[in-house]
């Protein structure tokens, strides 16, 4: 059904797409290009929420010239009208003459109207060139469209031995500056950074990107992902540094001390009351970020938290920094799993990406869970 140059194209507009995604939040990151006569005559990105969208950027560049041309997008054009109007309309006025999609949008609202609505216009349609990719760029989007939830993904530093933290807690810093420096790049992408109130207590952390929009190579500001604590009892301290920081901090308890709760807020935080007996359910914590339209978390907590994220097969990614040093035996492991006790019990990741960061290792896995 594809050409070699339909690939070549596609290609090129999941690179476009790529480039929107410290910056398109909640939106997911579409990019566009326009072909005529074998020589793309536009292209565009998305690159903010409530801004054109990839294919109104390709269109605006291809000019009169978009009649009768291809256009290839990495997500279907959308069919209504919400901050912005819909691609689909665009591309029909524009007269091109076909359209492929790398996939169809998962979003409700959309779900392949928009492709019916360029077929009943005449314009020719297909999807599903280089699909895989173009679901890998938008995995928190889709997740959250499908299921309700948002794309996890623990970040976790240790050294060979596998150790995170000595006896006492320290943890400062295992691995390189070119492993902290990738890190941040991770957190840019997130749409929130979640965490435990052990790590507040014992770090006191920021959990703040602290790069440039130049090393970003973004236009604009620097997003800040909101910042999550997960926080049955509500021991948050009113002096936590993330609370003094440039964005949102979002606090999740089962607390009813609405004195500390005036205090929180007061310093800065959002609270969300879950109402729950106990520990918090965490698939509620997650399930209520989604319908706050976040797509990607990004976790840097504990081996308590993290392990029960793991345990109740809410991750969806795992990213461990290896650094080149041992940290003996009284230290602390990746993951608590005290459920974990025979080898049957094991929980099978598959290794998806090693590849060396300065000094540093960096193993990309996800776990295979068997239901």
């Amino acid at each position: 059904m594809f050409t070699p140059d339909d690939y070549r194209h596609m290609s090129h507009a999941l690179y476009l797409a790529e480039k929107g995604k410290y910056t398109t939040h909640p939106n997911p990151r579409v990019g566009c290009v326009i072909v005529k006569d074998q020589k793309i005559i536009g292209e565009g990105f998305h690159k903010r929420a409530g801004e054109a969208h990839a294919e109104i950027h390709a269109l605006n560049m291809a000019g009169d010239s978009a009649k009768g041309a291809t256009a290839y997008v990495t997500l279907e054009p959308c069919s209504h009208t919400g901050r912005t109007p819909p691609c689909a309309s665009a591309l029909i006025q524009a007269d091109v003459k076909r359209v492929i999609a790398a996939m169809q949008d998962p979003n409700p609202l959309v779900a392949g109207s928009g492709l019916k609505m360029l077929n009943k216009a005449g314009i020719e349609t297909a999807s599903g060139l280089l699909e895989d990719k173009a679901k890998q760029i938008n995995a928190g989007f889709i997740k959250r469209m499908e299921q309700g939830l948002p794309y996890v993904r623990i970040k976790l530093a240790m050294g060979l031995d596998g150790r995170t933290a000595m006896a006492s807690g320290e943890s400062m810093w295992i691995t390189g500056s070119a492993a902290r420096q990738n890190v941040q790049h991770l957190r840019a992408q997130a749409d929130a950074i979640l965490t435990g109130t052990g790590t507040v207590l014992m770090d006191n952390p920021s959990l703040n990107v602290r790069l440039s929009a130049a090393e970003l190579s973004i236009d604009g500001e620097v997003r800040q992902p909101t910042r999550v604590i997960v926080d049955s009892d509500l021991s948050t301290p009113v002096t936590a540094k993330l609370l003094t920081l440039a964005g949102d901090t979002w606090i999740f308890t089962n607390s009813q001390d609405s004195n500390k709760i005036q205090q929180l807020e007061a310093a800065g935080a959002n609270i969300f009351n879950m109402q729950q007996q106990g520990r918090l359910s965490l698939k509620s914590v997650l399930q209520k970020l989604a319908k706050q339209q976040i797509n990607e978390v990004h976790v840097e907590a504990g081996a308590t938290l993290c392990g029960a994220l793991l345990e109740e097969q809410l991750v969806d990614e795992i990213i461990i920094y290896m650094a080149p040093h041992i940290m003996g035996c009284n230290t602390r492991g990746l993951f608590n799993l005290p459920q974990l006790k025979k080898m049957q019990d094991r929980i099978t990741m598959k290794i998806q990406d090693i590849r060396a960061i300065g000094d540093d290792w960096r193993i990309t896995a996800t776990p295979q869970y068997s239901n």
